[in-house]
C-alpha cells in the first residue's frame, strides 16, 4: 500500500503537505504547554493558552478569501499555502527568541498568530487536497496526511521536548522555524488543480453560495452536530495530556517526548493506513460506527493509568491504543468531510466543516483544567468515555438518509 503513495502523485502531494500541516498545531498546543509548564507557569494559565487554538474554530469567517482571490503566482491552492508557509517561518523564529516566564501572554499574541497563519495553511491545504483527490482516492488520502501529519506531530511535538531537554527551547523552536521553511519546497513541486474547476465570480458567491450549498443539503443540522462531537471525548481527553503525563503521574520531559510522542505516532500511523485501507471494502456508515466506538473505549486507558499512577508500561499501552484507535477515527473522518464538499467552495465548506469539529479540542480547555482540578484526574478520564457518545448516536440519525451532491456517503 505504501508503494501505491509513491506513484500517485496527488497521494504523494497529500503527504507531504500533511507534515507542514502538522507542524505548526503542536508548537502551539501540546509542546508550547510543556514550555510553560516547565517554566513554572500556573494550571489556570495553561488551560488559558488552549485558546489560542481559535482560528482552527473561526477559520470559515477568511476562508472566502482564499475561495475567491488567486495569488499572482502557483494557482489558487498552491499560492495561499506558500504564503502561509512563509509567514509561519518568520513568527516561529519570533517565538523562540521569548521567555514564557518573563512575558506569558506576548508569547500567546504570537502563538496566536502563528495559529491564525497555520489554520490559514489548512483551510489552503484542506482545499488542495479535497480538489485533487478522486473519490476512489480519498481513504487512503486520508491515511497518508494523517501518516505525515503525524510525523510532523513526533518532530515538532516529541522530538522537540527532547531537543528542549538537552539544548533549551530556543534553539528548539528555531529548527522547527527551519523545517517550516523546507515545506515550501514541497509545495512548489506540487501538481496545480486542473483549471476546470473554478474560483467564484465574486466574494459575495464565494461566502453565500458557498454556505447556501452547504446548508441545503438533506438534514444538515444532524450533520453539523455529528461533526461537532464525534471525537469530543477524545477531544476532552487529550486536552491536558502533557500536564497529566509531567504533572498528574510524574514522567519526565524525554519520557514524554519519546514515548507519548513516538508510540502516538507509530500507533496513530497504523490506525491511518488500515482505516484507509478499509474504507475501501467497507461502508463510510460502518467505518465510522466500529472507529467511533472504539476511540470511545480507548479514552479508559487513561482512567487506568490515572488509577495506577507512575506505570512506564501502562502509560505505552494507554498511547498505543489511544492514538491507534484515534488513528482509525480520524481517517474515516476526514473522508467523511472531503465527501461533503463541493469543489467550487471547498476552501470555505471544508473550513466551516472542520472549524466546528475543531470547537471541542479549541474551547474545552478551561473546562478541562475546572474538572481535573475540582474532581481529579481519574473523574476527568471517565466524563471523556462518556463524552464520547453523543456523537456515535447521531450516526444512527443519519443513517440510510443522507445524499450529497447525488453521492451516497452513509
Amino acid at each position: 500500500m505504501f508503494s501505491h503513495y509513491i506513484k500517485d502523485r496527488n497521494i504523494l502531494s497529500v503527504l507531504l503537505l500533511g507534515f507542514s500541516s502538522g507542524l505548526p498545531l503542536a508548537l502551539t498546543s501540546s509542546t508550547l504547554q510543556a514550555w510553560f509548564t516547565q517554566a513554572g507557569v500556573d494550571l489556570h494559565t495553561i488551560g488559558i493558552l488552549t485558546l489560542i487554538g481559535l482560528p482552527y474554530v473561526l477559520k470559515v469567517f477568511w476562508a472566502p478569501i482564499l475561495d475567491r482571490f488567486v495569488p499572482p503566482l502557483w494557482g489558487r491552492r498552491r499560492g495561499w499555502i506558500l504564503i502561509t508557509q512563509f509567514g509561519l517561518c518568520v513568527t516561529l523564529f519570533i517565538l523562540a527568541s521569548m521567555d514564557p516566564a518573563a512575558t506569558p501572554y506576548a508569547m500567546g499574541v504570537v502563538a496566536l498568530i502563528i495559529a491564525f497563519l497555520s489554520a490559514s495553511q489548512d483551510i489552503a491545504i484542506d482545499a488542495y487536497r479535497t480538489d485533487i483527490l478522486l473519490p476512489d482516492e480519498r481513504g487512503l488520502g486520508a491515511a497518508a496526511y494523517i501518516f505525515a501529519y503525524r510525523i510532523a506531530m513526533l518532530i515538532a511535538g516529541g522530538l522537540a521536548l527532547v531537543i528542549a531537554d538537552h539544548y533549551g527551547w530556543r534553539i528548539t523552536y528555531e529548527i522547527m522555524a527551519v523545517l517550516m521553511g523546507l515545506s515550501i519546497i514541497s509545495t512548489y513541486c506540487s501538481p496545480e488543480i486542473s483549471d476546470a474547476i473554478l474560483a467564484p465570480k465574486t466574494f459575495a458567491d464565494a461566502v453565500f453560495k458557498a454556505l447556501l450549498n452547504l446548508l441545503k443539503r438533506d438534514r444538515i443540522i444532524f450533520i453539523l452536530l455529528f461533526i461537532l462531537f464525534y471525537k469530543f471525548g477524545d477531544a476532552f481527553a487529550l486536552a491536558l495530556m502533557s500536564n497529566f503525563l509531567l504533572k498528574g503521574v510524574g514522567f519526565s520531559l524525554t519520557q514524554v517526548g519519546l514515548t507519548f510522542k513516538t508510540f502516538g505516532l507509530v500507533a496513530t500511523v497504523l490506525g491511518g493506513f488500515i482505516g484507509g485501507a478499509l474504507l475501501t471494502r467497507m461502508s463510510l456508515f460502518r467505518a465510522l460506527l466500529a472507529f467511533g466506538l472504539l476511540q470511545a473505549f480507548s479514552n479508559l486507558m487513561f482512567m487506568f493509568l490515572a488509577i495506577a499512577g507512575k506505570s512506564y508500561g501502562l502509560m505505552v499501552a494507554s498511547i498505543f491504543i489511544e492514538a491507534f484507535c484515534s488513528g482509525l477515527g480520524t481517517a474515516a473522518f476526514v473522508a467523511f468531510l472531503m465527501a461533503l464538499c463541493d469543489h467550487h467552495y471547498t476552501a470555505t465548506q471544508f473550513a466551516c466543516l472542520s472549524g466546528i469539529a475543531a470547537i471541542a479540542r479549541v474551547l474545552i480547555g478551561p473546562t478541562a483544567a475546572w474538572t481535573v482540578a475540582e474532581f481529579g484526574w481519574i473523574y476527568y478520564f471517565a466524563l471523556s468515555f462518556v463524552l464520547s457518545f453523543p456523537g456515535i448516536l447521531l450516526l444512527f440519525v443519519l443513517r440510510n438518509r443522507v445524499r450529497f451532491n447525488e453521492e451516497k456517503i452513509i
